[in-house]
């Protein structure tokens, strides 16, 4: 239980980073497994032993489909933002009771109390954001406030948002140091590469899915550098805006809540930035400015086993 909880609080900043789109299928590395997402169903494969593979999945439409008007684009961008988070938390949790329930087995344990194990699930929830929170946003923010006077907009920002991407960059070299977090990597390349055969009109199988790479343009590795630049562009704006109608921001945690309510408006114009970058990854300079994001992808993929192949073929069967 400890060692799933240390997971999900790991997990949640880890979050943004799994998600890969296009066309019509996504995914997800979890714990042991892979989560799909596709037209109108969510499914998840976990391995629970060398021969077993438990697939689970649901139907899951999108609201944006439900309602048109919430199909406009940067909207759609932070409404899928948070259905990506809120499944993709779903589907970590539902992982970790499978693993739990796998371990449990072997040492004959007695079972677990539900209500107990919801209140620890929620409990590392709020750990892992109040951590990302503080360690991405405050943390960044307060040690720039110590150098760059109050009234600055742009000096500020940048280096803010300089900071906190080398934070995150460090973070992901730490914790790929972590075997559990390795066996994640390698089911992300899993799914990366599950997505390509699909997307090509292939079979499934090991022959066909081994040969692809396990860097995915829309990874949302390459989308976490663009929430960054974006954050810079934004943030920027709208202080200068604050300071000119309000002056100088009294304090650190004043310009935090702020920035956290501009959240759903960068992850909506993050998304439209990443669609655009796919659409035209063929034009020169285009390619040359998503190779960032591609060559992080290097951390946060490893190159996965037949049998974590095959987890990711079986989720995403369950969904096409």
């Amino acid at each position: 239980m400890i060692k799933s909880a240390i997971l999900k609080v790991l997990f949640l900043p880890l979050s943004l980073i799994f998600a890969a789109r296009k066309n019509t299928v996504g995914g997800q590395a979890i714990i042991e497994g892979v989560m799909m997402r596709g037209k109108d169903k969510v499914s998840w494969a976990v391995r629970r032993g060398p021969s077993e593979v438990m697939v689970e999945q649901f139907p899951f439409t999108s609201v944006c489909k439900k309602h048109k008007v919430l199909s406009r684009p940067v909207l759609r961008g932070a409404i899928n933002l948070f259905e990506s988070l809120s499944l993709g938390y779903k589907a970590l949790s539902r992982s970790a009771e499978i693993a739990e329930q796998t371990q449990e087995n072997k040492n004959n344990d007695s079972e677990k109390n539900p209500f107990l194990e919801k209140i620890y699930s929620w409990i590392s929830f709020i750990v892992a954001l109040a951590i990302s929170i503080g360690l991405f946003m405050y943390g960044p923010m307060w040690l720039i406030s110590q150098f760059i006077p109050k009234e600055s907009a742009f000096l500020f920002n940048t280096l803010a948002g300089i900071v906190r991407i080398i934070l995150f960059i460090g973070y992901l070299v730490l914790i790929s140091m972590w075997k559990e977090i390795q066996r994640v990597f390698e089911y992300h390349g899993a799914e990366h590469k599950a997505i390509f055969t699909f997307e090509d009109g292939k079979e499934l199988n090991f022959e066909n899915m081994n040969p692809y790479t396990t860097v995915h343009p829309r990874c949302g590795t390459s989308f976490i550098l663009l929430v960054g630049l974006v954050c810079i562009f934004l943030f920027s704006i709208i202080d200068a805006l604050y300071i000119a109608w309000l002056g100088p921001f009294p304090n650190v945690p004043v310009r935090l809540l702020v920035h956290l309510s501009l959240i759903p408006l960068v992850g909506g114009m993050s998304y439209e930035v990443l669609k655009l970058s796919d659409k035209y990854k063929n034009v020169p300079v285009v390619g040359l400015l998503i190779k960032p994001g591609l060559w992080l992808q290097k951390i946060t993929t490893r190159n996965p086993d037949e049998h974590q192949l095959e987890v990711a073929s079986l989720a995403l069967k369950a969904v096409i």
